[in-house]
């Protein structure tokens, strides 16, 4: 094969490490097939043994994916591109996920009056009044939260409650579509997902059901699900609890990654008699996606797991950040923006959604930041709303093994804004139509 020549090494950390070189270079690319590992140790002289350590250190590192039937492959996000230029000002960027800025508090008039000591080496790891307000937050939304951690916002809370429970090849069970951080997640453990398909109510119970066999995780989001924006209703939620129930030993993860901007009420999958979960609650979307803070509650050995691994790595996230959040949250005045803000998202959601609606157009966005619309073709449709001067995101890098579609971002977009879009989506969709019938 062509990318032998790229690999070289006599033992199993210098064969990974020329493969990522290669990688990095672009000398290998994303999605091309390493060779087997007999044909590469014939090449390189060594021992089968020898590639199949090189290859399981690659899977472990997030490099590769191992597939039974396609062979070991460079993932699709191997790459350390760099960050992509935004687009011209003329471009409206509707792709980055982000929360719009003028809906945020006003850090600056918190950190001025911040009391704020100097933390030293030893001192508890969680700011006091930070937990307590966590816990009233989760206990209003019926989650059991006696123990609670502090992470490194959303992902930093799933990524340590996975390490803690699973290993190498370990079944995850991931919504599809599915946020791309997800994803990557898991390849970068070497752990396996398990699409599930939704629909604006979340995950579909015979879907679930099958997917049950073998698994040893689930991760999902109760509400504003990223790219679709479903949201779980009670009577969806009563008939996964009972699929649960089946398996009380999954380790279950709620991500409440939009919190208190979500637009829909929070409705969870925790039972008391679950022995393995967490419920991981970002702060990013309705404060600021800088704060880097989350909630994370779950049963006792979970977050007592989690908190020795902080002590061993970061130590902890900073009190300076967790007092400046807790602040925050139990100011009056940010607690009307944040609810000014849940509104005008959701009208921002709703005008798209309606405009989309008149022109025949099917799309999906419940709650949350974003709207998913399914397309024939994503390329053409991305090319297309560029060129008429709007940014949008491709859904392949979310969808495991449901359809195309794109993501649009809400959060500052505007009535007017709304038509003009859904006219350009329309304009694309039937473009693309006459040059197939064509």
């Amino acid at each position: 094969m062509l990318e032998q020549r790229y690999i070289s090494g006599e033992s199993a950390v210098k064969i990974a490490r020329s493969i990522e070189a290669a990688v990095a270079a672009g000398r290998i690319a994303a999605g091309e097939n390493l060779p087997p590992v007999r044909t590469l140790a014939k090449h390189l002289g060594v021992s089968g043994a020898t590639v199949s350590a090189a290859y399981r250190t690659l899977q472990h590192r997030g490099v590769t994916v191992a597939d039974r039937r396609r062979g070991t492959r460079i993932r699709s996000t191997a790459h350390a591109a760099p960050t992509p230029p935004p687009p011209p000002r003329s471009v409206r960027n509707l792709a980055e996920g982000n929360p719009d800025r003028a809906l945020l508090p006003d850090l600056q008039r918190h950190l001025r009056g911040l009391g704020v000591k100097q933390r030293l080496y030893g001192n508890p790891l969680n700011h006091p009044e930070l937990v307590t307000i966590a816990r009233r937050q989760f206990r209003a939304d019926r989650v059991p939260a006696r123990d609670i951690a502090i992470v490194s916002g959303a992902l930093d809370g799933i990524e340590r409650v996975l390490r803690e429970h699973l290993r190498p090849g370990d079944r995850v069970i991931v919504e599809d579509p599915c946020f791309t951080g997800v994803l990557d997640l898991v390849a970068a453990l070497a752990l396996v997902p398990v699409p599930v398909a939704v629909d604006d109510e979340g995950m579909l119970p015979a879907a679930l059901l099958r997917a049950m066999r073998g698994a040893q995780a689930i991760v999902v989001t109760p509400r504003a699900q990223n790219p679709t924006g479903a949201a779980m209703t009670q009577s969806r939620a009563r008939r996964l609890r009972a699929i649960l129930r089946t398996r009380p030993e999954l380790l279950l993860i709620e991500d409440d990654h939009a919190g208190r901007v979500a637009g829909a009420p929070y409705v969870t999958l925790v039972e008391p008699s679950r022995s393995r979960w967490s419920v991981v609650r970002s702060i990013s979307k309705p404060l600021g996606p800088d704060l880097r803070v989350a909630l994370l509650a779950g049963d006792s050995a979970t977050i007592g797991a989690v908190e020795r691994r902080q002590t061993i790595g970061i130590r902890w996230v900073s009190h300076i950040l967790q007092a400046l959040v807790a602040a925050l949250l139990e100011d009056r005045a940010v607690q009307h923006q944040l609810a000014v803000a849940e509104k005008t998202y959701a009208a921002r959601r709703q005008a798209l959604l309606r405009a989309l609606a008149s022109h025949g157009i099917e799309a999906h966005g419940k709650s949350g930041l974003n709207i998913w619309i399914p397309v024939a073709d994503e390329s053409a449709m991305i090319q297309s709303l560029f060129q008429a001067g709007w940014a949008v995101h491709a859904g392949e890098s979310y969808r495991l093994a449901s359809g195309p579609a794109v993501r649009v971002t809400i959060s500052s977009l505007t009535a007017a804004d709304a038509k003009r879009l859904a006219r350009d989506v329309a304009g694309s969709m039937a473009t693309r139509g006459r040059s197939l019938a064509a």
